[in-house]
Parts: C-alpha cells; sequence; structure tokens
C-alpha cells in the first residue's frame, strides 16, 4: 500500500504525546518530515521517532520535500501564516485548534484553502470519541426526541505549559480558545449545527491577569435551544472533570460516562450500555480517529468532517463571547 506522506510543523507537547505516536499506528500514512526551531528538540524528536528529513524552517520543508498533507501543531499565532504557506505549496492541512486566534485570521486561512482547491482540517478531537459519535447517532434517530437543553462542562489544567499558551499575543485567548472552542464544536455538532443566534458570558480570573481562567456561558440557537457552556482551569475540583447531557422531549443522554434515559409514560429508564469504552479510552481514540479521517480524506475516502468553515463560524462566536463578557450583557451573532 503507497502511504501518504506526511509532516509536522511544530513539535511540542501536542504533537510528542498525540500526534506523532498516534500517525505511527497509522498503516496507510507515514511522517517523513518535521519542522520545529528548537535544534535540541528537533534532533531528538526526530531520532525517537526514526523520521527523515528534518528542517529548522518550516519554508524549507515546504520547498524540498514531497510531502503531500501536513499537520500543525505550533503557537496559535503562528497558524494563519503557516497554514497559507502550506496552502498555497499544494499541501493539504490539519491545523490543531483553534484554527486562529481571531475570524480574520482565520477567514484568511479558509480563503486560501479554497483558492487553492486543498483540503483544511481543524484538530476538534472531541467529535472523534466513540461515545460522541454513538450520542449523534441515537439523538438523530430520535432517541431522546426534540434537544432543548444542553449542559456542558470542562474543568482541567491548560493544555500546554509553554509560555506562549499564558500570553495573549500567542495564544489569542485563555480557557476560551483552548477548551471552550472545542466543547463548543462539540455540542453543536451533536445538535446538528444550529445556528447560533445570542450568547451571555461571564469569564473570571481566578489565577490569570491577562487570561481568563474560568468562562460560563448561555448560547442561544435559531432552534429554540439552549446550551451551558462551563470551562475552567481554576475551579477547585480536585480532579478533571468532563461532562455533557442533553435533554430531548423523550429523555436526556449523557457522555464521560455515556448514559441514557428515555420516558416511557410518568418514569425515565435507564437505557445506558456497560460495553461503553471508558473515558480515558474515548479520549485517547479522539485522536486516533481524528488523524484516521484526516488521512482518509487525503486519500479522498471521506469528507473533511471538521471543516476550516465549520471552524470560522465558532471563531465568530468566540468574538461575541468575549464581547459580552466585556460589555456584562448578551451579545447577538453578526454574520
Amino acid at each position: 500500500m503507497e502511504k501518504t506522506k506526511i509532516a509536522v510543523i511544530g513539535l511540542g507537547s501536542v504533537a510528542q504525546l498525540v500526534h506523532l505516536p498516534n500517525l505511527a499506528k497509522i498503516k496507510n500514512a507515514e511522517v517523513v518530515a518535521v519542522a520545529e526551531i528548537k535544534n535540541n528538540r528537533l534532533t531528538t524528536i526526530a531520532e525517537k521517532f526514526k523520521i527523515k528529513e528534518t528542517y529548522k524552517d518550516y519554508k524549507d520543508l515546504l520547498n524540498k520535500s514531497d510531502v503531500e498533507a501536513v499537520v500543525i501543531t505550533t503557537p496559535t499565532s503562528l497558524h494563519k501564516e503557516i497554514a497559507i504557506d502550506c496552502l498555497n505549496a499544494g499541501k493539504h492541512v490539519l491545523v490543531e485548534k483553534p484554527l486562529a486566534r481571531t475570524y480574520v485570521e482565520g477567514k484568511a486561512i479558509v480563503e486560501a484553502a479554497t483558492k487553492n482547491d486543498k483540503k483544511l482540517m481543524v484538530g476538534m478531537n472531541l467529535r472523534y470519541r466513540p461515545d460522541s459519535m454513538l450520542i449523534r447517532t441515537l439523538i438523530n434517530s430520535g432517541e431522546i426526541g426534540k434537544p432543548f437543553y444542553v449542559k456542558s462542562g470542562w474543568i482541567r489544567r491548560q493544555s500546554s505549559s509553554e509560555s506562549w499558551f499564558t500570553r495573549r499575543e500567542e495564544a489569542g485567548g485563555g480557557v476560551i480558545l483552548d477548551l471552550g472552542v472545542n466543547l463548543l464544536d462539540l455540542v453543536l455538532w451533536l445538535l446538528n449545527n444550529p445556528e447560533v443566534k445570542s450568547v451571555s458570558t461571564m469569564n473570571y480570573f481566578q489565577n490569570t491577569k491577562k487570561l481568563e481562567d474560568t468562562s460560563v456561558s448561555f448560547i442561544r440557537c435559531d432552534d429554540n435551544s439552549l446550551i451551558n457552556l462551563e470551562t475552567s482551569w481554576s475551579l477547585p475540583e480536585g480532579k478533571d472533570i468532563f461532562d455533557i447531557t442533553i435533554y430531548g422531549t423523550k429523555g436526556s443522554i449523557a457522555a464521560n460516562p455515556f448514559r441514557l434515559f428515555k420516558r416511557y409514560e410518568d418514569e425515565h429508564i435507564d437505557l445506558s450500555s456497560a460495553l461503553i469504552d471508558s473515558p480515558t479510552d474515548s479520549f485517547k481514540k479522539s485522536y486516533l480517529n481524528e488523524l484516521k479521517s484526516f488521512i482518509g480524506a487525503v486519500r479522498g475516502l471521506n469528507p473533511v468532517f471538521s471543516s476550516g468553515e465549520e471552524a470560522l463560524k465558532l471563531l465568530n462566536i468566540v468574538k461575541a463571547m468575549y464581547s459580552s463578557a466585556s460589555k456584562n450583557h448578551e451579545v447577538k451573532i453578526g454574520n
């Protein structure tokens, strides 16, 4: 089988712990090149994963390597420049979430993908959890009736300990752009992507000065559904918490762990299965499934399931969330 040649640009923790180990498990793909400005890191990681081509400057990689696709795992401030350069060089691109720091930056990336007729996927791995995919199937089949309210929360340490992650000019934002954008993507996807009408957000700065470390939002959709979105790096829970519950007219369904309740006359019956993966396994499998989906899209076997256009809509909602928090009132979403 001819393998799809992949390059990874940026060799921080997400590349080392997630993308490179999982790409090594995919039989029809091979990482043949990596780029990283820190020389020691570049040499060490390339040797560990037996990668032949190494570059300190990603532009040299684009000029010299014959890779078909690129995975971008750099600081968010570099996503726009690197993604556009890769797309203009004729490479398909998977960029880690968020797509960019702002809607304007994200729009430029999406336009470059369209202009070059290349695949652009954003790393919204929560969609690829086995329980997420099952929940979407059950909702679409009408098992809980019409969804009308979602409670969702993600409380954990920040995703990276690198210094850029807590600098606004490089990260673009705090917990909203770290956890919130990924969680919101999942919730909207489970609801079949209703249009968001307005948001009301409160941000808190418990352990930080410039970046929000806790954020709570109420999000109204055009189908009259309501989303409660809570994300935090700092709430004192003592352990990581990831939870989604979707309430419908005929029952409810939840993730982490998977739970399904259906209403029969005046009772709610528990139909949860004991066969679902553990929360840890679901999270691990989400990244592998995400990368398999990207390789499949590059090879023309499936469409792009978490597209740049969808990520751009999220950045528009994120802009409204920050606006609502600063103005201390509900903000309507502009299209």
